[in-house]
């Protein structure tokens, strides 16, 4: 069973290079980065963010972006390897590499699911 007081959401904030688009990808600075602001594209290495905990490691690749009035907009991937989806709040409005507002846009008209 869950320790209830074990934190569910783990910061981890390292820069990475995406292994979709080969771009440097440097952290955000106040949580925890975990796709490619360019593609979109991340890994699937957590069970609850940030934990690492996951052994697939196939690319999560977007499918689709939700909007939400509090939150903004909301990128649902799809890993390629296990067939896992999850959803992660966009970092759009980053200081540093914000993500591809176009690209967002896009994928909330176009799901690929």
């Amino acid at each position: 069973m869950e320790n209830l007081n074990e934190k569910r959401f783990r910061k981890n904030d390292s820069g990475f290079t995406c292994v979709n688009c080969g771009k440097k990808v440097e952290p955000l600075g106040y949580t925890s980065r975990n796709h490619c602001p360019f593609c979109l594209c991340s890994l699937h290495l957590d069970i609850n963010p940030g934990d690492r905990a996951s052994d697939c490691g196939g690319i999560l690749r977007p499918v689709k972006v939700e909007t939400d009035p509090k939150k903004g907009y909301i990128i649902i991937s799809k890993c390629e390897k296990c067939g896992a989806v999850r959803r992660n709040k966009a970092a759009h409005m980053a200081k540093v590499q914000p993500d591809d507002i176009s690209l967002l846009i896009k994928l909330t008209v176009s799901p690929a699911f």
